[in-house]
């Protein structure tokens, strides 16, 4: 990978509590002049499987963009706090606003390219992006959604259901639960338990896209045979309410899985972001 590479735990404290969020931070060879690009991933991922494995931190590094990534509470390379508050869509928000600034993030300034941040992220980390540009509009300059939905799924995750099959094997008949719990387990670096502690979060504070909208340019991207390509339109028509310039990308042939490898996604997003 070009560039130089550095990993960090912040270790700020928010509420007398400590996120234990990992933090990488990516310096391009040659510098664009361009804002950095903060990089959030989905649910049981990491930045190291949605954005290092596949390709997009060096298309970024190539684009001359500093990276900034984050792995969410309980995921890669990241703690798993023990108190709920820690995992609250809200609290995450407020971290990833302290990353930005610890980072050297500056708000937006006319005619300064390098000021702002741009903000790429895939599924839940999708979500975490709307609202987070949708609530911080003076530090953000574009968004990059991919695989974007207007309700969340993890909303109608079984929790009860999860936590037997973990006690005692007890079958999970909802198949969405089932599914979500099999992804979260393939993953030796993925706390289960705080996994689950995160769902619980996002249960109390549910995703309501139309309740803040955010108004700076979005490229919304999904796969053709994502189920979730069908309420694209939907977010897309929210945006542009708004008076947001909203550009979509469906990606043919591909799903939720394996959408982010794709390589018209990296072009489409780097392009959309290089202004």
């Amino acid at each position: 990978m070009s560039g130089r590479h550095t990993g960090e735990q912040h270790s700020h404290t928010v509420e007398g509590t400590d996120p234990q969020l990992y933090v990488g931070v990516h310096e391009p060879a040659s510098d664009a002049g361009l804002r950095p690009v903060l990089l959030l991933h989905g649910f049981s991922s990491s930045s190291k499987l949605n954005w290092e494995d596949t390709g997009w931190i060096t298309a970024l590094l190539e684009a001359g963009r500093r990276v900034i990534t984050v792995d969410l509470p309980g995921h890669g390379r990241s703690g798993a706090p023990e108190d709920m508050d820690s995992y609250a869509p809200s609290r995450i928000r407020a971290d990833l606003l302290q990353i930005a600034f610890d980072s050297g993030v500056r708000p937006l300034r006319d005619g300064d390219p390098s000021s702002g941040l741009d903000l790429i992220g895939y599924s839940l980390g999708s979500r975490l992006a709307w609202e987070f540009g949708a609530t911080q509009h003076e530090l953000v300059h574009r968004l990059v959604l991919g695989g974007p939905n207007v309700a969340d799924p993890l909303a109608d995750f079984d929790l009860v259901a999860a936590q037997r099959y973990l006690a005692d094997g007890t079958p999970i008949s909802d198949a969405s639960t089932a599914g979500l719990l099999k992804m979260a387990q393939m993953l030796p670096s993925n706390n289960i338990f705080s996994l689950l502690s995160l769902v619980e979060a996002i249960k109390g504070e549910p995703f309501d896209p139309a309740e803040a909208v955010p108004h700076m340019p979005m490229l919304l991207v999904a796969g053709e045979k994502d189920e979730r390509a069908v309420s694209m339109p939907e977010l897309a028509a929210l945006g542009a309410k708004t008076g947001a310039m909203v550009e979509q990308l469906v990606l043919p042939g591909r799903n939720h899985t394996n959408a982010i490898t794709s390589r018209a996604f990296k072009q489409g997003a780097v392009s959309f972001l290089g202004v």
